[in-house]
């Protein structure tokens, strides 16, 4: 798993109040769990742009006051209005715990039915999964070579190595469509031709 570092910084006052107001100096107030204890800090919103507008999941190198956290996002929060994030919760990486973590999925392959005409249709972009940091990949690779026109991959269909996927197995990660034209060719194919 690719990592990123975040600087932050002790809060003391954690109400409703307070809250909005470091929000309206541009920090964001963050919460770390885990290992027994709960770290209130804030972050300069700015520095979330790489660590949360991107389809990538990284570990978090948290340096809060010069006190170093391994962690991951547990859970970003939006204001609603314009979509600015106004909250952050993290988890602390331990590393003989297992942990949850949604991982983007990198397709490979050429899939047969694209290369027949189809189209390929992404319906999942990330893969929640279960187990040790350390065999956490920076993504799921997901082989669509051999998906057909009108076939699907699922869930099932992935390997993990040695971690858990969480999501229902029977759910459709890809599909490939098939393509207005290509069935409306296959149906004239398909009709018998009208003796005059």
């Amino acid at each position: 798993m690719k990592s990123i570092g975040l600087k932050g910084y002790l809060r003391t006052d954690t109400g409703k109040v307070a809250n909005n107001r470091i929000r309206k100096d541009g920090w964001v107030p963050c919460e770390l769990y885990g290992n027994g204890e709960n770290v209130h800090f804030a972050a300069f919103i700015a520095d979330f742009k790489n660590l949360v507008y991107t389809p990538n999941t990284y570990k978090v190198d948290l340096d809060i006051e010069g006190t170093n956290y391994e962690a991951i996002i547990k859970d970003v929060q939006y204001n609603p209005l314009n979509e600015n994030i106004i909250h952050v919760d993290f988890v602390r990486v331990q590393d003989e715990k297992p942990m949850k973590v949604k991982l983007p999925i990198h397709y490979t392959g050429n899939s047969i039915g694209v290369r027949e005409g189809g189209k390929l249709v992404k319906k999942l972009r990330h893969l929640t999964v279960k187990g040790f940091a350390k065999d956490m990949p920076a993504a799921i690779e997901v082989d669509i070579t051999n998906v057909g026109l009108g076939k699907s991959i699922r869930v099932s269909d992935v390997k993990a190595n040695d971690l858990e996927i969480m999501n229902a197995s029977a759910i459709p990660i890809a599909s490939v469509s098939v393509p207005r034209g290509l069935k409306d060719a296959e149906a004239a194919a398909a009709t018998p031709a009208k003796k005059k």
